[in-house]
């Protein structure tokens, strides 16, 4: 038997959070479409990715600046964290003085240190070894640090991107404060006007009351 005593959870509050949540996506859709046309002079649909993305913050009045660099670097994969690493490793001085090292050694070690102690060069010269090796460090090397250009060149559109957008929101929220002032400015002008008028009348009426009282 089921139990008479436990109160059902009430779907009322439930049901208004998801009207109110409808009528507040309905309203900021018709509030991207009138800023649109405001300001873009197009409809919404016909706005490319990237308007859509401004007249989506100016509508719900929330900010869009972020770090774009970050962002890419906590959604990197092991692999592509590991090629930038590998690239800022190999474009360093540290690589270029630990491979100058390691070829100055290996080059005495095979032309004069193992023939001076009568023993024999392992990769004697034209260092044929040594070329294998650096062709096959190279070969490696390449695509790993091509891999983290790609992805440098990513970053840099993707900040191109979101630079462009901020500079339009900003320019947008510059046009619709300079309208706001315009606004105002005409409306305490008219009130100005319309407290001369009132003054002039009352003046007018003063000058007329002392003639009529003689």
């Amino acid at each position: 038997m089921n139990d008479q005593s436990g109160k059902s959870p009430d779907p009322q509050p439930d049901a208004k959070a998801a009207v109110q949540a409808e009528l507040d996506r309905i309203a900021r859709q018709k509030q991207e479409a009138e800023l649109s046309e405001k300001l873009f002079h197009k409809k919404y649909e016909q706005l490319g990715k990237q308007e859509k993305h401004v007249a989506h913050h100016l509508a719900g009045r929330t900010h869009i600046a972020r770090n774009v660099v970050r962002d890419a670097s906590e959604q990197a994969t092991f692999g592509q964290r590991l090629a930038d690493k590998v690239a800022s490793f190999g474009g360093s001085w540290t690589f270029i003085s630990i491979f100058a090292a390691i070829l100055v050694v290996w080059i005495l070690l095979n032309s004069f240190i193992l023939i001076s102690i009568g023993s024999e060069a392992f990769d004697p010269y034209p260092y044929i070894l040594l070329n294998l090796f650096l062709s096959m460090l190279a070969a490696i090397q390449a695509p790993i640090i091509l891999m983290s250009q790609n992805r440098q060149a990513e970053k840099d559109r993707m900040s191109a991107e979101h630079d462009y957008e901020v500079n339009l929101k900003s320019e947008l929220e510059i046009m619709v404060l300079h309208e706001k002032i315009d606004l105002l400015r005409e409306k305490q002008w008219a009130e100005l006007i319309t407290i001369q008028q009132e003054q002039l009348r009352l003046l007018n009426r003063l000058n007329r009351d002392p003639s009529e009282s003689r």
